[in-house]
């Protein structure tokens, strides 16, 4: 008897502290802080998804470059250009899942996990687009480009599809920093012509440079901080490509046409060591 006596003080403690912790974990504070951590973890994987899109269309943004770049070695540059189109299509499918996760969402929230593969992106599309045209793409031309329709089954008894319209919006600070990438993809555009005996190109895009830098020079330090960083890279291309036009000008008669690139090249090498630093 005193032994079940001295057990019964150990056994009501038992279900006091069971009791007390089944009133903390449903204690409205907890199921509060439940909701939030569920919040975060959608939040995070969304973000997660998000970097691995970006991953992707900055990949196949490079390719559509690197594959560009051919255009001064073929003879036939509209099919390289038909076949950046299909490239480019591809990445715009990215960018489309991408407008879907941030449907409904804060995009500021999300802005970082996309900006990098939206940047190159870009890029590559103002790229072509200068090849094919000689001029800038404006950011309402690519934005037009990113309209999306999307097919949503109806129930069982309803076997039509639904067309929405999904669109994605290119931020303007993401679009500078774009163009300004432009600018190294054209110099190296400037040298490869001259490479294959195009005289003709370096003085269009020594003039094409100079408006972007001006356009660049005229917003100054009221835009994001990332373009005024850019900017140095955007001087250094420009005076690459003047460079070479002066060249071509006072030595152009002197010099083999097949020794000006590798001419151009050593002395870039030279005069830029510090060319990788954005």
């Amino acid at each position: 008897m005193n032994k079940q006596a001295a057990d019964h003080p150990q056994k009501n403690a038992g279900e006091v502290l069971h009791s007390e912790a089944t009133a903390i974990l449903s204690s409205p504070v907890i199921e509060a802080f439940k909701v939030f951590q569920k919040e975060l973890d959608t939040k995070h994987d969304k973000y997660e998804r998000l970097v691995k899109l970006s991953r992707d269309v900055t990949i196949e943004s490079k390719r559509t470059i690197f594959l560009l770049h051919r255009v001064t070695s073929v003879p036939d540059a509209e099919a390289i250009l038909n076949e950046a189109d299909v490239k480019l299509d591809a990445v715009r499918q990215k960018i489309g899942q991408i407008a879907g996760e941030l449907r409904g969402e804060d995009i500021y929230q999300f802005h970082r996990a996309f900006t990098a593969g939206i940047q190159e992106f870009v890029e590559a599309a103002s790229f072509q687009h200068y090849i094919r045209h000689r001029k800038l793409i404006s950011l309402e031309e690519i934005n037009s480009r990113l309209v999306f329709m999307t097919g949503d089954k109806g129930s069982a008894d309803n076997l039509s599809t639904e067309s929405q319209v999904l669109t994605f919006q290119v931020m303007p600070a993401d679009y500078l920093l774009g163009v300004a990438d432009l600018t190294g993809e054209l110099m190296r555009l400037c040298i490869s012509s001259v490479g294959n005996g195009d005289m003709d190109t370096p003085f269009q895009l020594s003039q094409f440079l100079r408006q972007i830098h001006d356009g660049f020079s005229f917003i100054g330090n009221t835009g994001p901080y990332e373009v005024s960083k850019k900017l140095h890279t955007l001087r250094q291309s420009l005076g690459k490509v003047e460079d070479a036009c002066y060249t071509l000008r006072v030595r152009g008669s002197e010099i083999p046409k097949h020794m000006l690139a590798d001419l151009f090249s050593s002395r870039n090498t030279h005069m830029d060591p510090e060319e990788t630093v954005v």
